[in-house]
């Protein structure tokens, strides 16, 4: 990833400040243990203590034996410097060296083999509650699109998750609404643990979670059926975006578009 920060433009005045929170975000690359620390303690944050996740973790902060292998995408709040949003990426130089992607523990990816020499994998996203109806997500966005654009990296799958703490039904809503999103058939992966809801009660009214709903904005597919997580009691879909395929006013916004002669 090239060096430097995307930022988000200051409010041109107070008022505005006042009005927009947070005012000042960017988004790069952790370059230190520090940085790499603060993303995670926002992870066990987040998963631990706001969605009852069981954790392996020490000191507050989410830790596990992927993490040294990943590069981590953090947004910051450049007015209290604080870590608000992450993005774990496994680079496929390292998944080969590492000798497998977290998400084969959920998940049969034997149909995407041929894309792992330049499919990075996502995981642990996750915004502080503070920020989420502000930039945040879309900053993540923006890093990761740069991210991949930079490293030549042509797909990238991901596990988006859905907590359980309803009894499932928003994770039933889900999984009908992904219907329509599905991967072809060779590409899909298979749960090896599938999320049961045959017997769930459908909500009568539900939106899609936010991350969910932009993989879809974005042109993201669906690799099947979703996935029981009891450490994090989620229900995991597992996603799938090709550059190629990325909707073209998603991927103009980003700058993902190969660039016209003049």
């Amino acid at each position: 990833m090239e060096e430097g920060k995307l930022q988000q433009p200051r409010p041109r005045s107070e008022e505005a400040s006042a009005s927009r929170r947070p005012a000042n975000l960017s988004v790069t690359l952790a370059s230190d243990p520090s940085t790499i620390e603060d993303a995670q303690r926002l992870r066990y944050k987040v998963f631990a203590e706001e969605l009852g996740a069981e954790l392996h973790a020490t000191d507050g902060l989410d830790v596990d034996e992927f993490d040294p292998h990943c590069d981590h995408l953090v947004v910051r709040d450049e007015e209290t410097l604080r870590v608000v949003g992450t993005y774990r990426l496994l680079p496929p130089h390292r998944a080969r060296r590492l000798g497998r992607l977290y998400s084969e523990a959920e998940f049969d990816l034997r149909r995407l083999d041929h894309l792992r020499p330049t499919m990075v994998e996502l995981g642990r996203s996750c915004v502080h509650r503070d920020y989420r109806s502000g930039p945040a997500l879309m900053l993540l966005w923006a890093g990761l699109a740069r991210y991949m654009k930079a490293n030549r990296h042509t797909h990238a799958i991901g596990c988006a998750s859905t907590t359980l703490a309803d009894g499932g039904r928003l994770a039933a809503f889900v999984r009908d609404e992904a219907q329509c999103h599905l991967a072809p058939l060779d590409y899909r992966a298979f749960p090896r643990l599938p999320f049961p809801h045959e017997r769930i009660e459908r909500p009568q009214q539900a939106e899609l979670p936010p991350l969910i709903r932009g993989y879809f904005r974005a042109g993201a597919l669906v690799c099947g059926e979703p996935a029981w997580d009891p450490e994090f009691g989620t229900a995991d879909f597992l996603m799938l975006i090709a550059l190629d395929n990325v909707n073209r006013r998603f991927a103009r916004h980003f700058a993902l578009l190969p660039e016209q002669p003049n």
